[in-house]
């Protein structure tokens, strides 16, 4: 199989330098207009697709980033591995600003999102136990020198947390939280694409008892300077890539749990690029 890499970028990561063949393309899905063009072209002998999570410019909030067309929008444009760059607050002191993290796992305490492809009349339900892919994870943590291995609380938002609830998610084992992972995460298994999460931590949150309460200029700033890491992480990507069979591509296997006879056909239309046939 021919991969190809779709990066999402989260805040302060809105471009990729270096692509050859450049060119921002428009995507029609069923589920409205991804969240900004995707810019599409070749790095370092590989394939790729970049797309702002929140529009060039950081014109949607958390909850308004419309996840189901961006999965597939890169779904449709041919992406098999998604790596999201994502702005993270750090639920541990040995987690500085300014490091990196890659997620493995997740908490998911968002509310007001759709997430799911399904829905009634064409009802499936995917395996996500283990939310990320091992080998692309692998591949990030190596290219970005980074731990592997952290549970990502997925917040609302768009206000940061009390003190209480960083208190709590702490007391459960949780490392990172952010407000994007979720339904990012889930939607890329529904759409059998492989994905990793490279967290750019940028404050402690506000646990700390030595770090001011978080405010947006401080994450800013840290996460403007985490980018231009991350743009060498993500140049890295295309030598340390490798195919191998991997669950991910297929997730929809007896995943569908809605009988032949009894299915939308136009649900079925709309998800053709995810069910290929089944």
């Amino acid at each position: 199989m021919e991969r190809m890499i779709g990066v999402i970028g989260g805040s302060g990561l809105y471009e990729i330098a270096g692509l050859e063949g450049a060119e921002w393309r428009s995507v029609d899905t069923p589920f409205g207009p991804p969240s900004d063009q995707i810019l599409t072209g070749t790095l370092n002998g590989m394939r790729m697709a970049f797309l702002p999570r929140h529009g060039r410019g950081h014109v949607h909030t958390p909850t308004s980033v419309p996840y189901r067309a961006n999965i597939y929008a890169l779904k449709v444009l041919g992406v098999t591995d998604v790596v999201a760059v994502s702005a993270v607050g750090s639920l541990r002191e040995d987690y500085a600003p300014g490091s990196f993290l890659i997620v493995d796992q997740y908490i998911d305490r968002t509310f007001a999102r759709e997430k799911t492809f399904f829905g009634p009349g064409l009802v499936g339900h995917v395996p996500f136990a283990h939310p990320t892919c091992p080998r692309l994870s692998e591949i990030c943590a190596r290219a970005a020198q980074a731990p592997l291995g952290g549970t990502y609380v997925a917040m609302e938002g768009p206000q940061f947390s009390t003190l209480a609830e960083s208190r709590l998610y702490r007391s459960w084992g949780a490392d990172v939280i952010g407000m994007t992972g979720m339904p990012e995460a889930k939607l890329a298994r529904e759409a059998e694409l492989c994905y990793a999460c490279i967290a750019m931590i940028t404050d402690y949150d506000c646990w700390h008892p030595d770090h001011d309460a978080v405010d947006v200029a401080q994450v800013v700033a840290t996460a403007r300077a985490n980018a231009a890491r991350a743009r060498d992480v993500i140049a890295a990507l295309p030598g340390l890539m490798h195919d191998a069979d991997c669950p991910c591509g297929r997730a929809l296997n007896g995943a569908i749990m809605t009988a032949p006879t009894k299915r939308d056909p136009e649900a079925v239309a709309r998800l053709a690029p995810l069910l290929k046939g089944r």
